[in-house]
């Protein structure tokens, strides 16, 4: 039973998927289960303990997500002409408006009779189809095309089908396991680590730190990872004469991160569109209180005032109700990972998926 997992194979979130498939699929469909994989740029090193080489398809493009990839298109007929070789019982097809465009063209244009199953992974439901009325149709067209898709979120899934989505899955991008409880919180450090670009608003985060910090003196924000805004933001830290209380750490190792979350009492994520995030998932695991902005996707699982912190758009941190957070931190942290451990595991999410896909072969 060959199944054909399509994506971005430097991805480290299409390599977790690998890691579940090839860990889940004997199980359910049996011994005969075989992990393909087609990727539009190359493989992370990873996949080569899941896949042979001789299952694999590089195309080497450097496609963006957004659409409008013409390098990616020109690859179509030799990516149908693989999978037609390869006859695939399922083509999972991972972010809908490239790699489930080509999917469906495969199908449309060049006959590939394999089913498709997809992905969403966020800006191709919650931004693509509301750029044109040509991306709308497009996607529509894409969901339509697949036999069962998965979202992360209810907001997305919902959006999904109002899109015209056949059947949704909705489970979260999860943890592969729960990490063990980390000892002693550091109770005034903020810990942030999504990509340093507009979309996930780092300069926000800064501004409501700024303002815990007024309060709070010996607070501290470590902020990982890298991107377009890194510079602007060193220069804001001057501006603000936070120098003594930020931390710069780039782009972490596991062990490393792992670290930041066992030590920080808070997360701060502030992203101004967003689906479920694993990094929220995992710091959530790791027993740290989320500060989250407004999105449906994050109310889904905050409470604000609970388990956490939801900001309205352009708010900052009601102190009092961090001060209350903490003092029940202990508590919090043990809902937290709850929570993760009953809903947020990837692994059991992925042999429900592939149940579904037993029941639906054709």
């Amino acid at each position: 039973m060959r199944y054909v997992l399509w994506g971005d194979g430097q991805s480290p979130h299409l390599l977790k998927w690998a890691r579940a498939l090839a860990a889940e699929g004997p199980g359910v469909f049996g011994a005969g289960f075989e992990l393909w994989a087609a990727s539009s740029r190359g493989f992370d090193v990873g996949f080569d303990t899941l896949v042979p080489a001789a299952r694999r398809l590089a195309l080497a493009t450097k496609p963006a997500f957004e659409g409008g990839n013409l390098a990616l298109l020109r690859e179509l007929p030799r990516f149908a002409r693989w999978l037609k070789k390869v006859q695939p019982a399922w083509i999972h097809a991972h972010y809908l408006t490239s790699h489930g465009t080509l999917a469906w063209l495969a199908q449309r244009l060049f006959g590939v009779r394999a089913p498709i199953v997809g992905s969403a992974w966020g800006s191709d439901i919650l931004h693509t189809p509301e750029r044109s009325t040509v991306q709308r149709a497009l996607i529509r067209r894409v969901l339509a095309a697949c036999v069962l898709t998965t979202s992360d979120s209810r907001h997305m899934a919902e959006r999904m089908r109002v899109l015209g989505a056949r059947e949704v899955m909705m489970f979260p991008f999860g943890l592969a396991a729960l990490p063990a409880a980390g000892g002693a919180k550091i109770e005034h450090l903020f810990f942030a680590n999504r990509g340093l670009e507009a979309v996930y608003d780092p300069l926000r985060v800064l501004a409501v730190f700024a303002g815990v910090h007024a309060a709070w003196p010996d607070a501290q924000l470590v902020i990982a990872n890298d991107g377009a805004l890194r510079a602007q933001l060193e220069r804001e830290v001057k501006v603000l004469a936070l120098e003594a209380a930020v931390r710069f750490v780039g782009r972490l190792e596991p062990g490393a991160q792992t670290h930041w979350y066992d030590t920080a009492q808070w997360y701060l994520s502030l992203p101004r569109s967003d689906s479920v995030s694993v990094s929220v998932l995992e710091a959530m695991a790791h027993g740290c209180i989320p500060i989250l902005s407004a999105l449906p996707a994050n109310r889904e699982l905050v409470d604000n005032g609970r388990n956490g912190i939801v900001l309205a758009d352009g708010a900052g941190v009601d102190m009092a109700a961090l001060v209350h957070l903490l003092g029940q931190a202990t508590a919090v942290a043990a809902d937290n990972r709850g929570w993760i451990a009953e809903h947020a595991l990837f692994a059991p999410a992925v042999r429900g998926f592939l149940a579904r896909l037993q029941q639906l072969a054709p």
